[in-house]
């Protein structure tokens, strides 16, 4: 509200008003329209409602950012200097329809190229992205076109009005079938997550307002905007975007899947080694062995090389080609499924069977019965031992080659590519081998054994290819049968998860601990 300039043509005693907002709001509190935008209430002429309704629609189904421009003549005493006016000036007056239409305003505000590749990459990963927003329900559906959010099956929106006259029931329904959510309230972005998540969704909301904080709290992970956002909605979210951008989003979304991948590979590779150090020794004593096929000191050594190397380098594991197409896990889902458990108990059967077969090989073997005439009871003893060791470490090689790929194939030269750590660990532990193997006094007096032969080295190199054969004819089995439809990854198998992943329903939309008696309302930053 302002004194009149003299271009305003106002009346004796008045102020003028300028009013902008929602065009299709703005329309239904307007009784004139301007003629050609001229100023002066002898250049006004009744509104015509349906002309501002259809430019409305026109610039809005272009993706427009449309705003009504507006203006009145009010008594000056009907204000005074410092009120602070709200909606409530410009939809509560007595009159009723007061205003004058001078104009509209479009504005173009383009998605990011950026979001509009991480929208469709999170398709890929099966993530599901709606938008809900306050822009004109045509505005809202152009861009929804332009961010690949509205296709045939997404293909219209459905406004925050509409949404009020729904029951909770129908509610849930409408969120499975529709991604653009238009002139919607606070109110409605509480009841949004609340019906996706009673439908069985896991639900991330984004906002940078005071009046996203409840949505934000009710979404089970909150994400707040770090440079826009406000303070309340930064407390409120689970998660802030330091660039505001949400590309970023998608990136996390991917590397959460690295680290549950990594954690899985990381099982995978020590598990197998670590059972197979014990069960060798109990084997071996049941298979009538003169002694256990490695000692004490070689298993301790074995287990703190192999996890702080092999382990570690699936630790820090890149993400796996292809790791963005799969679909989300199931909720709940076990760290260790079905065919993980299947793999690790391979590579144990594997190691511990390479290992002890091993031993007895050398044990029975006539070309060692020289080493019972020159060391009797200790020769022989310390040459099973040295390839039994060997065989375990090297072993473990082909099992840490094999896990560093969940799905795709490890016999490809991708094998030693993409983690540096891979190639240095087993440059670490072959060289480390080499030196317990053959350093004189290291060797027999510290690890029991002796320098291994060449028929040794050949009993090493096929254990290292019969663990790495059978752990990839396994996971080709495993790809053939995800081809097929197969269940490979636990989504159907409740004994493998954490408790009931059904959907709760309707009956669960309860809103968060006194949001039933906040009274939302668009705040003025």
């Amino acid at each position: 509200v302002h004194e009149p300039a003299a271009s305003d043509n106002a009346p004796a005693g008045k102020l003028v008003a300028y009013v902008k907002g929602a065009p299709d709001r703005m329309v239904k509190q307007c009784k004139f329209q301007a003629k050609g935008g001229v100023a002066g209430e002898e250049n006004v002429e009744p509104v015509n409602e349906d002309y501002w309704i259809e430019q409305i629609a026109i610039l809005s189904s272009h993706g427009l950012r449309v705003l009504g421009l507006c203006r009145a003549f009010i008594d000056k005493d009907s204000v005074n200097v410092g009120d602070n006016l709200g909606p409530e000036f410009v939809t509560g007056r007595p009159e009723g329809k007061w205003l004058t239409m001078v104009g509209l305003c479009a504005i173009m505000d383009p998605p990011r190229p950026e979001c509009v590749q991480a929208i469709k990459e999170a398709h890929g990963a099966g993530v599901r992205v709606a938008m809900i927003t306050g822009d004109h329900k045509d505005t809202a559906t152009a861009i929804g076109h332009m961010l690949g959010i509205v296709d045939e099956n997404f293909s219209e929106a459905v406004t925050g009005p509409e949404l009020d006259a729904m029951s909770d029931e129908e509610l849930c329904e409408v969120v499975l079938t529709h991604n653009v959510f238009a002139r919607a309230s606070p109110q409605n972005k509480i009841r949004i997550v609340k019906a996706l998540q009673a439908k069985g969704e896991v639900t991330s909301m984004t906002g940078d307002g005071v009046n996203d904080a409840p949505a934000l709290k009710a979404a089970n992970m909150g994400v707040a905007m770090g440079k826009e956002g406000t303070d309340v909605a930064r407390e409120a979210s689970e998660m802030i975007l330091a660039d505001d951008n949400f590309a970023t989003i998608v990136f996390a979304v991917k590397q959460g899947r690295v680290v549950w991948d990594n954690l899985r590979k990381v099982l995978l590779v020590n598990t197998p080694i670590n059972n197979s150090q014990g069960l060798s020794v109990l084997l071996g004593l049941l298979v009538s062995l003169p002694n256990t096929p490695i000692t004490a000191i070689q298993i301790l050594y074995s287990n703190f090389i192999c996890a702080v190397t092999l382990g570690f380098v699936t630790a820090i594991e890149p993400a796996e080609d292809g790791i963005m197409i799969i679909p989300p896990r199931r909720v709940g889902k076990r760290l260790i499924g079905r065919f993980l458990f299947l793999r690790i108990v391979i590579g144990t059967c594997l190691l511990t069977g390479c290992v002890v077969g091993s031993a007895i090989i050398i044990n029975s073997h006539s070309r060692y019965d020289y080493l019972d005439v020159e060391e009797p009871g200790k020769g022989r003893l310390q040459m099973m031992r040295a390839c039994a060791f060997n065989v375990l470490d090297f072993g473990a090689m082909s099992v840490m080659l094999s896990a560093r790929f969940a799905y795709n194939s490890s016999v490809h030269p991708r094998a030693f590519m993409g983690n540096p750590a891979a190639v240095g660990s087993i440059v670490i532990v072959t060289i480390l081998q080499l030196v317990l193997t053959y350093v004189p006094g290291l060797n027999s007096f510290v690890f029991g054994m002796r320098g291994l032969d060449w028929f040794g080295w050949v009993l090493v190199l096929c254990s290292m290819v019969l663990v790495f054969a059978v752990m990839e004819i396994e996971k080709a089995i495993r790809r053939s049968l995800k081809a097929k439809g197969a269940d490979t990854d636990d989504r159907t198998t409740p004994f493998f998860t954490d408790g009931s992943s059904a959907p709760p329903g309707a009956a669960a939309m309860t809103m968060p601990k006194g949001a039933s008696k906040l009274n939302l309302q668009e705040l003025n930053h």
